[in-house]
């Protein structure tokens, strides 16, 4: 499973924005035609986002599900300290 590149799709984000920006500067595009572009590259990026959380989201629990003993052992040894710190 290919994690998605976040910091790449937000670069390219910006790099179109830029493309938007200097087009209409030049006069070659309508400011309609750029709130189109734009409303389209933010949803684009937005999928690029959700995509990366839901990558991560999935590793953890897969990490979680792998080693669901490890974890609950360091839980139960932070609980015992923490109550034994309490206690003294």
């Amino acid at each position: 499973m290919m994690t998605p590149n976040l910091i790449d799709a937000t670069r390219e984000y910006w790099k179109k924005l830029d493309e938007l920006e200097a087009a209409y500067q030049r006069d070659e595009i309508s400011i309609q035609e750029v709130d189109t572009r734009v409303q389209k590259l933010m949803q684009d990026l937005g999928q690029s986002r959700r995509a990366a959380l839901r990558s991560l989201w999935t590793g953890i629990q897969r990490n979680l599900n792998q080693s669901w003993e490890t974890v609950a052992g360091l839980v139960c040894i932070t609980g015992l300290t923490y109550a034994w710190f309490v206690m003294s």
